[in-house]
C-alpha cells in the first residue's frame, strides 16, 4: 500500500513538472531560446493566482482562466521588446536578460506579497478524497495528473495535426523559407513563446494549491524542468512526457528508498542519459 501511495505523488509531481515544462519545451526545446525567467513566471502565475483566489473570487476556474492570459500578454512584451533583440547575440545574453528579469520578478514579488509563505485553498470536489484500493487519497493531486494529460493532449493536437502547428514547426526549421511564403515569423514566434509563457502560469495556478507560495519556488522547479527538457529531448513533446514520468516516479521512490540520494538521482539520470544518447532520449542527433 505504501508503494501505490508513493506511485501516485510521483504521477502527481509528474503532472506538475510536465505542466511546467511543457512551455519551456516550445520556448528552448524548439525555439532555441534559453528563458531561466521561466519558472518566476510560474511563480508569478501562484501568486496572482492566491490574490484572486484570496481576495475576489475564491474560485480556482477562474484563476486558471485569468493568470494563464495574464501570463500571455507578459510574455509576448518580454519576447517583443526585451528577448527578440538580444536573441541574434546568443545563448549567453539570453540567459543574462532572463536572469535579471527574473530576479526582478522574484523582487517585485517580495515587495508586494512579502517572503512568507502564503496559503491557496480550493473548496468542493477539488477538496475532497477518493478511496483507491483501500487508501484514501486527495482528489487535487489526481486533477493535477489530470489537467497534464489534457495539456499534453491539445499541444500535440494543435503541433501536429493543425495547420497552425504546421507553420510553427517549418518556421522553427527554416524561419526564412517560411517568411517568403508571406508568414510573420516573428509574430509567430512572440505567440508560441506567450503561449509558453501561459503554460508557466497555467502550471503556477495549479501548484498553488498543493505547495505553500512562497518566493523561492521558482529555484525548486527550474532545474527540474531543464532536466525534463534534456533527458526528453531538446523540442520533443513526447521526450517531456516520458521525462517527467520518470523523473517524478523516481523522486517520488527515492525518498523512500534512498533519501539521502534523492535530491540527486534527478541529475544522475540526466548525466547517464547525456553520456548514452547526447540529444536526450527523443531527441534527433545534430548532423
Amino acid at each position: 500500500m505504501e508503494i501505490l501511495i508513493f506511485f501516485l505523488h510521483g504521477l502527481g509531481y509528474a503532472g506538475l513538472l510536465f505542466l511546467v515544462s511543457a512551455g519551456l519545451t516550445l520556448i528552448f526545446g524548439m525555439m532555441n531560446i534559453l528563458n531561466f525567467a521561466h519558472a518566476a513566471m510560474y511563480m508569478l502565475g501562484a501568486y496572482l493566482s492566491y490574490s484572486i483566489m484570496n481576495h475576489f473570487t475564491g474560485q480556482l476556474w477562474i484563476s486558471l482562466l485569468i493568470c494563464p492570459v495574464a501570463l500571455f500578454i507578459i510574455g509576448a512584451l518580454v519576447q517583443r521588446f526585451l528577448l527578440r533583440p538580444v536573441h541574434k547575440l546568443g545563448h549567453v545574453h539570453e540567459l543574462l536578460m532572463t536572469f535579471g528579469l527574473a530576479y526582478i520578478i522574484t523582487e517585485l514579488v517580495q515587495w508586494y506579497w512579502g517572503n512568507y509563505p502564503l496559503a491557496v485553498n480550493v473548496d468542493g470536489v477539488l477538496n475532497s478524497t477518493v478511496h483507491v484500493i483501500g487508501l484514501t487519497y486527495p482528489v487535487y493531486r489526481i486533477f493535477i495528473f489530470l489537467c497534464a494529460i489534457v495539456v499534453g493532449t491539445l499541444m500535440a493536437l494543435i503541433l501536429y495535426k493543425t495547420r497552425l502547428g504546421i507553420i510553427i514547426r517549418a518556421a522553427v526549421n527554416d524561419s526564412e523559407m517560411v517568411n517568403a511564403l508571406g508568414v510573420n515569423v516573428p509574430l509567430v514566434f512572440t505567440g508560441v513563446f506567450a503561449f509558453g509563457t501561459a503554460l508557466s502560469g497555467f502550471a503556477g495556478v495549479i501548484a498553488a494549491p498543493l505547495l505553500s507560495v512562497f518566493p523561492g519556488m521558482a529555484h525548486e522547479i527550474l532545474i527540474d524542468a531543464f532536466v525534463v527538457i534534456v533527458v526528453g529531448g531538446f523540442g520533443s513533446l513526447g521526450g517531456a512526457v516520458v521525462a517527467s514520468l520518470i523523473i517524478g516516479l523516481l523522486q517520488s521512490f527515492g525518498v523512500l528508498l534512498i533519501p539521502q540520494l534523492s535530491m540527486a538521482l534527478a541529475y544522475l539520470l540526466m548525466v547517464i542519459v547525456l553520456i548514452i544518447k547526447p540529444s536526450g532520449l527523443f531527441g534527433e542527433e545534430s548532423l
